[in-house]
């Protein structure tokens, strides 16, 4: 339990911060989502343009510090390969 009032605020900024961050993640896991239901559904053109729109929320959450740089570039590139093989 934080006693000091320093620890105290901490607390609370920790608090935030994992609710703002939480949310950050379920809404850029909500793009990759679409982006691979249009993959399975075959559809390339949606695919292509999902990924489009998930590319820049992706990299807003590594550069908010929700994901590790590496981290999205890797679920990127992954995703782009999956598109690219769309017959």
């Amino acid at each position: 339990m934080a006693n000091t009032p320093q620890s105290k605020k901490r607390a609370r900024q920790t608090e935030r911060r994992t609710e703002v961050n939480k949310a950050r993640r379920s809404r850029i896991r909500t793009f990759l989502r679409k982006v691979e239901e249009a993959i399975v559904s075959g559809n390339k053109d949606a695919a292509v343009e999902a990924l489009r729109v998930a590319q820049p929320e992706l990299m807003r959450g590594v550069t908010k510090g929700v994901f590790h740089k590496n981290t999205a570039s890797r679920k990127m590139s992954r995703l782009s390969a999956r598109v690219k093989a769309i017959a």
